[in-house]
């Protein structure tokens, strides 16, 4: 056999040299290829300003006056936080879990990309912290091709790289928990805590941090509210990974692995959440604010993506407790009213025609979005309105949740305007600062907002602005005594045409009252005499001071309270009177900050004297006999004696000085009742969104029971709540008060009287 020949020394150094240049041009390529990749011949890299200010969507933040967050704008809910308010053990669950050798490397774990090539990624990639922070920043997941994706880690090496120069490594771990997606709108680690816990980061557990981290891995697979088993293990994995970097023994381990999933699981949605009718209501305003404050560089802010701060008056726990005020009470009130629409073939209308609530549906089917849908497809209205009488799947509100339930869309329109409404607010008369707005019973079901957006008939409530005019122009007092006994104004210019002969609600006549007693019983024929006296023009006059928008005609029937008024108005009304005569607009807003904590706007309170102390103190202690002898008084009981416990058997029991009214429109459509402490006026009003649909009696529509027990409710929630100080001491009196205010005795009727039952018995006899 030949013997084969050796190598010779000419074959090495050729296969020397060919090596050589194999290794030289293989490494420059590679070279090439890295620089290519970093000037973007394959696909725009981030500039260094990009780099500086990467681009994160920051969701606008609304934010109460006791510092909590009620509710954000964005297209994505990202709130950015800092390294110092995450928790030790967050971080280091997450350093544990996704890089053990975060702090050691420059941006690239070398022991891992090579352990990750020898196995071809067998047991999963070897992207460091920093690396995903590149992925999640500024090229999203990838491609599924082979060559596009080890294009794209080579750009996620470059960016990594230029992130760990231009950042700490608490930064880099600050910007990587902000920017990651925990699904279920939230975007961020501050977003998540909230949304899966109601809580902030700096809060967290061990084990909840240990939930949040896991989900890093992948947040729709682990995601606690549709797989807590799947979560559960994956937190375990977590906690054993923390042992194993001893941030926490092995009990401790054990100890934590066997506790269930607990969420306090919260939506951060526009339609859930606490104040809703009031951030829309805000959203509003900020849409206008925009265009009236712009940038530096003459662009507008973007209230979905600047990331601003909007710092608002609202207390969070004043909100809080008023709409479980609006809730408690509602929810019983509508109790009594389907019972007693029992039998109402037109309900929840009443007393109208079957033609009149025809027309009620049809008006609310043409506003509907359904309506619009089919006649944006070109669809003639008999073929619209037969698609309302189909029955279809929906979910519908109940008190008892939503309900997934087969109706046609007619039948739940009517169903829908079943329901009773509510507007509340609250405001401090010193500051013009709201704390509370709640527009309705349920945002994602009832849009409309009955605090800033609906006005109705004010009833009774109205009276204070007509007595207030009488004692600034007529001189009178709280004590003076007028006739309650039937009354007739004649009605028309120039030749008497008709004539207006109100009556009280009793249909009852007390005789000689004082106007303390006059108002507390809400006494008709004595707000008939008074407007009389001084003119519808003056009570208006007076009203459009207090800040009242509403149009009102000049004409005698406003004593009543005939006139469509806003909550909003009619609590900084009455405010003037609490705050000693000084009008203040109601104010939402405290300061605007930009993302970097400069402040953009701060408003100017706005105020104008209206009445001097003395009358609107004179006012006040009018409004405090409602409450002591009048409608007002059951919230000085402990609840019930009424016949009605069930629906207002609160026990208030209160016992400081309250100042209040109550209303009732006319068929008891809308309830009324606004009081007043010295430090906090509050409104309520309650009723059908259609007037028609309305209680039967007045035992239940009146102002009384339908909106004072939410009023009684929430104070005695404030008043629990010692760290709101809600004042519980007496309205302050003017020094030399010239007004008599105390009325311990009967008046003698004074001159205004007897010229007054002088034009009254002319009326009567038709002289």
């Amino acid at each position: 056999m030949a013997q084969k020949n050796k190598p010779t020394t000419k074959d090495i150094n050729y296969y020397k040299r060919k090596f050589w240049q194999f290794f030289i041009y293989g490494f420059g390529a590679l070279i090439l290829f890295f620089f290519l990749a970093s000037w973007g011949f394959f696909g725009a890299m981030p500039s260094f300003e990009e780099l500086e200010n990467p681009e994160s969507n920051l969701a606008t933040e609304v934010i109460s006056s006791d510092g909590v967050t009620i509710g954000k704008f964005y297209n994505e809910n990202r709130t950015p936080i800092k390294y110092e308010d995450l928790p030790p053990h967050l971080v280091n669950a997450l350093i544990a879990t996704e890089d053990e050798r975060f702090y050691e490397h420059s941006g690239i774990d070398a022991r891992r990309t090579f352990g990750a090539a020898v196995k071809l990624g067998a047991d999963g990639g070897a992207s460091t912290i920093t690396q995903q922070l590149a992925k999640q920043l500024f090229h999203g997941e990838g491609s599924s091709f082979k060559i596009f994706r080890l294009i794209q880690k080579v750009k996620e090496w470059i960016i990594a790289v230029k992130l760990e120069r231009q950042y700490t490594k608490n930064e880099i771990i600050a910007m990587y928990f902000n920017v990651y997606d925990f699904n279920n709108y939230a975007i961020g680690i501050r977003s998540a805590s909230k949304t899966y816990f109601n809580k902030e980061p700096k809060d967290l557990t061990i084990d909840e941090s240990a939930i949040l981290v896991g989900m890093f891995k992948n947040s729709s697979l682990y995601n606690p509210v549709r797989n807590p088993q799947g979560v559960k293990n994956r937190r375990n994995v977590v906690l054993g990974q923390m042992v194993r970097a001893k941030i926490i023994n092995t009990a401790q381990k054990d100890s934590l692995s066997k506790l269930p999933i607990t969420l306090d699981f919260k939506l951060q949605t526009h339609k859930e959440g606490i104040a809703t009718y009031f951030r829309e209501f805000l959203r509003e305003y900020m849409k206008k604010w925009v265009k009236e404050n712009k940038k530096p560089d003459g662009t507008e802010y973007d209230i979905y993506t600047d990331g601003l701060k909007i710092y608002t008056t609202i207390d969070s726990k004043m909100q809080e407790h008023a709409e479980e005020a609006v809730q408690a009470h509602i929810k019983n009130l509508q109790q009594e009213f389907f019972i007693q629409q029992k039998g109402n073939k037109n309900a929840p209308f009443l007393k109208i025609s079957d033609d009149e609530t025809n027309r009620i549906l049809k008006r609310a089917m043409k506003a509907s979005e359904r309506w619009a849908v089919l006649k944006d497809l070109d669809k003639t209205e008999e073929e619209i309105i037969a698609s309302f009488s189909k029955k279809t799947k929906m979910r519908v509100f109940t008190w008892k949740g939503e309900k997934d339930t087969i109706m046609t869309p007619l039948d739940s329109i009517r169903y829908y305007k079943s329901f009773l409404q509510a507007g509340m607010m609250s405001m401090e008369p010193q500051t013009g600062h709201i704390k509370a707005w709640v527009g309705g019973i349920n945002y994602k079901y009832f849009q409309y907002d009955h605090v800033g957006q609906g006005a109705r008939q004010v009833g009774s409530t109205f009276k204070p602005f007509v007595y207030a005019t009488a004692i600034e122009q007529l001189g009178m007092s709280p004590c003076d005594s007028i006739i309650d006994s039937p009354y007739t104004i004649p009605v028309g210019r120039h030749h008497v045409t008709a004539s207006w002969t109100p009556k009280n609600s009793d249909n009852k006549y007390r005789g000689m009252v004082t106007l303390k007693k006059a108002l507390a019983n809400s006494i008709n024929t004595v707000s008939a005499k008074l407007m009389d006296k001084v003119g519808p023009e003056a009570v208006v006059n007076l009203t459009k001071k207090l800040g009242v928008n509403a149009d009102i005609p000049l004409q005698p029937s406003i004593a009543l309270g005939a006139v469509e008024v806003t909550v909003e108005d009619m609590v900084a009304a009455y405010s003037t009177f609490a705050n000693q005569g000084v009008y203040i607009k109601p104010q939402f807003i405290d300061r605007i900050e930009d993302k970097n904590g400069v402040v953009l706007y701060e408003p100017i309170p706005e105020s104008h004297d209206v009445l001097n102390k003395d009358i609107a103190f004179a006012v006040i202690k009018l409004l405090e006999g409602v409450t002591e002898g009048g409608s007002g008084s059951r919230l000085r009981t402990q609840g019930g004696g009424y016949g009605y416990e069930r629906v207002t058997g609160y026990p208030y029991a209160f016992t400081n000085p309250i100042a209040g009214k109550t209303g009732t429109s006319q068929n008891q459509s809308d309830g009324w009742f606004i009081g007043m402490v010295p430090n906090l006026v509050s409104g309520v009003w309650v009723g059908c969104e259609d007037r028609s649909a309305r209680f039967k009696s007045i035992t239940y529509g009146q102002g009384a029971t339908a909106a004072l027990p939410i009023w009684g409710y929430f104070m005695k929630k404030c008043y629990d709540d010692k760290d709101l100080q809600v004042s519980k001491d007496e309205f302050e009196r003017p020094k030399n008060l010239s007004i008599k205010v105390d009325c311990w005795a009967p008046k003698v009727v004074d001159s205004l009287e007897l010229e007054l039952q002088k034009e009254q018995d002319t009326d009567e006899f038709g002289l």
